[in-house]
């Protein structure tokens, strides 16, 4: 018997035993001891467990009756889980320059129905509201600490290609992008063309790709506008109607051994975008590059980044880069951000990342935090 059922079981006895020796000399104890000898037939088998044809399944879709989980949860359903935690200060922040504290955390869904296919969900929950958390753009989840749906999407092939349909996702999944830089702070995601390469929407979306032969894709898609705000009053015009405004998207990219390169272009009915990034992996460190220029009709703009990434630098690796803070016109003042980060994995679920950035601004800002990941 386990040592916990033993001490579940052992207090019990004691309570049933407290009577007998109160009362011993009320008690025929010959008789209880002829008693046992006659009527009480243990074996060796009397105390093992029996094993239960139920099985609980781990998914909430109760007991089955055999082993083969027939009507239990998929077997092709897969999750998992993400949670970072993130301590640090801005110095120059116009909201507070004193240590904050921010969490996110996801789980992701993923489920086939036919093998080929993919039915994708991911719900977030966070507070990274703070000054270090989202506002210096370190892109963490705000939801006030309640589950949000950040992603819900299907996607199946046709004829050689890969479509997907969703809500709340972006066109850009399934682009190919050609950047190897992890960035610490969300100006330098998708090195430097958030707008074209990095193309969002987080509204409903049909969105396709095709990969050739020989390290070449083409993709493209619509994604309508997340919500809309009319006289204080928050509507979902949906996809290609008149009420809302649509973001169309198309995108190139070619992929080898050592280096890539991905062309973009994105139109959100106001603005257009050319984006262009790459990557070249040297002996000793893989350079990502990117450059975006957008045209508003009146006015353009340009922006880039540059970053190296160092894969192996004692038990870690680094990454550095810097690059504008958005697109500036020639007419603009530019201002810059800078960055390093450290990746310091602790096992394979948990890794501590110290990070520090300069951005430049109407007033300069030095941020450092230390965000620890974990994933399961």
């Amino acid at each position: 018997m386990k040592l916990f059922q033993q001490l579940l079981i052992a207090p019990a006895a004691l309570g049933l035993l407290a009577p007998l020796s109160a009362s011993a000399s009320e008690v025929n104890l010959d008789a209880i001891s002829n008693y046992s000898k006659d009527n009480l037939e243990l074996d060796a088998n009397s105390f093992q467990q029996k094993s239960l044809n139920n099985t609980l399944l781990s998914g909430g879709e109760g007991l089955v009756e055999s082993s083969d989980y027939v009507g239990g949860f998929s077997e092709t359903t897969t999750a998992s889980f993400g949670a970072d935690f993130l301590v640090g200060a801005v110095d120059g922040s116009s909201v507070t320059e004193a240590a904050t504290f921010s969490y996110q955390m996801g789980i992701g869904l993923e489920t086939s129905f036919t093998g080929e296919d993919s039915l994708s969900a991911t719900i977030d929950i966070g507070n990274g509201g703070g000054p270090i958390g989202a506002t210096n753009g370190l892109n963490f989840d705000s939801t006030s600490d309640a589950l949000f749906l950040d992603g819900l999407t299907y996607t199946f092939p046709l004829g050689g290609a890969t479509v997907m349909v969703g809500d709340n996702t972006d066109i850009s999944a399934v682009y190919t992008g050609a950047c190897a830089y992890s960035s610490f702070t969300d100006y330098m995601g998708n090195c430097g063309t958030g707008n074209s390469v990095g193309i969002g929407g987080k509204g409903v979306t049909a969105a396709v790709s095709y990969a050739f032969d020989g390290g070449f894709s083409l993709a493209g898609g619509v994604s309508s506008e997340q919500y809309k705000v009319v006289s204080s009053a928050v509507t979902y015009p949906g996809l290609l109607t008149e009420e809302g405004t649509d973001i169309y998207g198309i995108e190139a990219a070619y992929t080898a051994d050592s280096w890539g390169v991905s062309v973009a272009y994105s139109d959100d009915e106001s603005k257009t975008y050319w984006g262009v990034n790459g990557t070249y992996a040297f002996d000793f460190a893989t350079l990502s590059a990117g450059i975006e220029s957008e045209d508003s009709g009146s006015a353009t703009a340009e922006g880039f980044f540059v970053g190296l990434s160092f894969a192996e630098v004692g038990a870690g690796s680094l990454d550095i880069g810097m690059g504008t803070t958005g697109n500036f016109a020639d007419s603009d003042t530019d201002y810059y951000i800078y960055e390093a980060s450290y990746a310091y994995p602790v096992n394979d679920g948990m890794t501590i990342t110290p990070g520090i950035y300069i951005r430049e601004g109407s007033t300069d800002e030095t941020g450092f935090a230390v965000k620890t990941s974990f994933s399961f």
